[in-house]
């Protein structure tokens, strides 16, 4: 099963969003891939300028090889059908793991 974690506010300065998340979020993410019906994991992030990209897909890179072979993904974009797609791709690609996606409208 795919569980997601929505996070639904960051700092608009990428070190000072990149630390939020690991302060608030992370053991969230770690908690929800421990739990035995968990299969992959999708975190979703607000939009946000490119110079939050590495540390996006560095939390993607990094939790997905801890948590392997558990799927982990970070997905970024709004609510709305780019979004929902995106998320329903992930659920049926189980080949797909330590990406960063990102979805526009």
């Amino acid at each position: 099963m795919m569980r997601h974690i929505e996070v639904g506010l960051l700092p608009d300065n990428a070190l000072d969003a990149a630390g939020a998340f690991m302060a608030f979020h992370l053991e969230a993410a770690r908690a929800a891939l421990a739990e035995a019906q968990t299969t992959a994991l999708a975190i979703i992030l607000p939009p946000a300028a490119h110079d939050h990209r590495d540390w996006r897909l560095a939390l993607a890179r990094d939790l997905a090889r801890e948590a392997a072979p558990k799927r982990v993904n970070v997905v970024a974009g709004l609510e709305g059908e780019a979004r929902t797609a995106t998320l329903r791709f992930l659920s049926d690609a189980p080949g797909v793991t330590g990406q960063y996606l990102v979805c526009h409208e």
